[in-house]
């Protein structure tokens, strides 16, 4: 009898253990944002008045990417969104002369009263982000009512040729794996030399 009852208690602790770890913070530490472009492919954004080149997800990239990279953009236009296939989605906006838009965009964050932002990567220039919507009910309503909704975001910036440059997933998010597809495309942007 006690050692079912030892039994009971260890499995009891290690359901509890593992509980409380699902609940952690994720960090910088559990993204995968080394420079390893092995399943990416190089794209050239000068076709599009965008002296630069980035590093896009490639078909062995194993997002459901297409082949070819789309872009979507008004010829003379700010905007553009580059897309391979249906989980990649990159938004690009000409900002000008204007600077430090990753410390506005963290200060736009802060109004969100629906949400909870938990900053995974916070750099000057790149933030990774998750959002996570309030849920709550009746005062005497269970701690897990509603629909939790979590969402993983990326948001950079980058000068070229002394324009500031937007970098941002869609306003919905994706699933974290994609956002760090994303995040290392942003940081792969490279000036094109003249």
């Amino acid at each position: 009898m006690k050692k079912c009852s030892w039994l009971v208690i260890l499995l009891l602790s290690t359901f509890f253990l593992n509980a409380c770890k699902s609940d952690e913070t994720e960090t910088e530490e559990d993204l995968d944002l080394a420079e390893n472009y092995d399943t990416f492919q190089p794209f050239n954004l000068a076709p599009f008045d965008i002296p630069a080149n980035l590093m896009l997800p490639g078909p062995t990239a194993n997002i459901g990417a297409s082949l070819k990279p789309e872009v979507k953009y008004k010829e003379g236009g700010f905007k553009w969104d580059v897309s391979v296939g249906p989980n990649f989605s990159l938004h690009i906006e000409d900002w000008g002369a204007n600077q430090n838009l990753v410390a506005d965009h963290k200060e736009k964050l802060k109004e969100l009263e629906m949400y909870e932002i938990v900053f995974l990567v916070d750099k000057p220039d790149l933030v990774i982000y998750q959002s996570k919507l309030k849920v709550s009910g009746a005062p005497n309503a269970p701690e897990n009512v509603g629909f939790p909704h979590e969402a993983y975001h990326v948001y950079g910036e980058k000068t070229i040729n002394d324009i500031t440059y937007e970098f941002r997933s869609p306003d919905g998010g994706y699933e974290k794996r994609y956002i760090e597809l994303m995040a290392k495309t942003i940081q792969s942007i490279k000036e094109n030399q003249q």
